[in-house]
């Protein structure tokens, strides 16, 4: 991708639409939207709304500034300029053939011309188009904005330059692309829900369970297996020590008792539409779409989070992509530094609602990870055998920090000689309100040796720089305070 700035945009402004709107405006993309519904701004705006507040709290990094949104009039003003165009219409062939033709007539040669359908085939869509090679498959899963895995199917017809720059760019906005290697209806996973539904559809039909129950059997079991390991490796370790071979032989026969009825479809009478629609008001009638979406979201990030602490299945995406978002550093003058940027998570949060106080260290933390940055003491410089220990920390609390707040860590350098590094922090929201402040003093060490030493030369004359653009400033409120110490 060029230095320019990037535009997507999106055909169809519909719950699919609007997760893909956000995930590109999140990740820095401006976004043109072409939908003739009425309401199309309004449902977006409650998509984005949703999505500030989840995606960013799966990174310990600020994202990119957001980009631009605008609604247009027409297809044709929607793919001006775009490097991305997605399409998110109907499940109709006849409105996607109408629309992708209008997008293709408009789009430049280069630009990727992608559909979200579930079902249809690349080459069914790309019937009768002059510029089949632009189109293909990404198919997201609901919502577009948190969940890495995408879809990528091309056809023969699809140009090989289109699909590599698919999942490149893919990549760059921290999702999963999943390439399919031959086109088949409903591409990969959309077959195993399929089998998950029907198979649900003749439980509830048969009166054996209820909407509620089937799905209590999948967020209490195998949901939680399914998240992190998937089908195969799931059952691999199943068959213990003889891994797969062994669960094949013990379990395989089972495949030939008549269990499931995947091969059959029970007739969606009016009858049982009743039946599924009233149990599932009885499941969750008591909340609206909104609150679950907000719940659903909360569930996902934190999930994510803990798969991302161990570098595993979906957080290791989330990991991947937050290494390729590098944080700006400030330019070193008579002023606290700005060293970094941060949204809430839930998982933050405590009974009271608030952030706990654990979490102010781990702000103070990653601010001060941001400077060690800054003055050379990065990862290849602790590679080398030398860094900064942490060895005191005070924080004094101001206000409350909740749930999506975004905060920003400041930090001024009151002490840079030898071997000692003492920074000052403020956590402040974004309209300048004072949530906490701390106080921290690093010394450095020789990681060999377990002790104490002075920085290398190059580290010691970054850290006098900063010391020396700040030793004109005013001490802060409360530096050097004790516990208990009256202001």
């Amino acid at each position: 991708m060029s230095q320019a700035k990037k535009i997507a945009a999106i055909i169809g402004g519909g719950v699919i639409g609007g997760g893909w709107a956000a995930r590109f405006l999140l990740n820095g993309w401006d976004v043109q939207v072409a939908d003739p519904d009425p309401q199309a701004e309004r449902k977006i705006s409650e998509v984005l709304a949703n999505a500030r507040r989840s995606l960013p709290a799966l990174y310990d990094v600020a994202l990119p500034a957001e980009g631009r949104l605008s609604f247009v009039g027409s297809i044709a003003e929607a793919v001006q300029g775009a490097a991305w165009v997605q399409e998110s219409v109907p499940e109709r062939l006849d409105i996607k053939h109408k629309v992708l033709a209008d997008i293709t007539a408009a789009a430049e040669p280069g630009t990727i011309v992608a559909s979200s359908t579930s079902g249809f085939k690349p080459s069914e869509l790309q019937e009768g188009n002059a510029k089949a090679g632009q189109i293909l498959v990404c198919h997201p899963f609901n919502p577009v904005y948190l969940l890495p895995l995408i879809e990528v199917v091309p056809s023969p017809a699809t140009r090989t330059d289109i699909a590599e720059a698919a999942s490149s760019i893919l990549t760059s906005v921290g999702m999963k692309p999943l390439l399919v290697r031959k086109e088949i209806d409903a591409h990969i996973a959309d077959r195993f829900l399929e089998a998950v539904w029907r198979e649900g559809l003749w439980l509830i039909k048969d009166g054996i369970a209820t909407t509620e129950e089937i799905d209590d059997a999948i967020i209490y079991g195998f949901g939680l297996r399914w998240a992190q390991m998937g089908l195969f490796d799931t059952y691999r370790v199943a068959g213990g020590e003889a891994g797969m071979r062994h669960f094949i032989s013990q379990f395989g026969p089972a495949l030939a008792w008549p269990w499931t009825k995947l091969m059959d479809v029970p007739d969606l009478t009016d009858e049982l539409i009743d039946t599924i629609a009233s149990q599932s008001d009885a499941q969750s009638a008591h909340m609206s779409i909104r609150e679950m979406e907000r719940i659903r979201d909360d569930n996902l990030v934190g999930m994510m989070r803990a798969l991302r602490k161990n570098n595993w299945a979906a957080g290791q995406v989330i990991a991947a992509h937050e290494a390729t978002i590098k944080p700006d550093f400030p330019t070193i003058k008579a002023e606290p530094l700005v060293l970094a940027r941060r949204q809430i998570p839930q998982s933050w949060t405590d009974y009271n609602g608030h952030m706990n106080e654990a979490h102010y260290l781990e702000l103070y933390s990653v601010g001060g990870d941001n400077l060690l940055q800054m003055i050379g003491s990065d990862e290849a410089y602790v590679a080398a055998g030398k860094s900064y220990f942490s060895v005191e920390n005070h924080i004094i609390h101001a206000a409350e920090t909740k749930q999506g707040d975004t905060v920003v860590i400041k930090g001024q350098v009151l002490e840079g000689q030898g071997k000692k590094l003492r920074v000052f922090y403020w956590i402040e929201l974004e309209d300048g309100t004072l949530c906490a402040t701390g106080e921290q003093m690093l010394i450095h060490v020789d990681l060999n040796t377990r002790r104490a030493c002075n920085p290398d030369p190059e580290v010691m004359s970054n850290v006098r720089a900063i010391a020396e653009a700040h030793a004109g400033l005013p001490l802060p409120d409360g530096a050097g305070r004790g516990v208990g110490t009256k202001r």
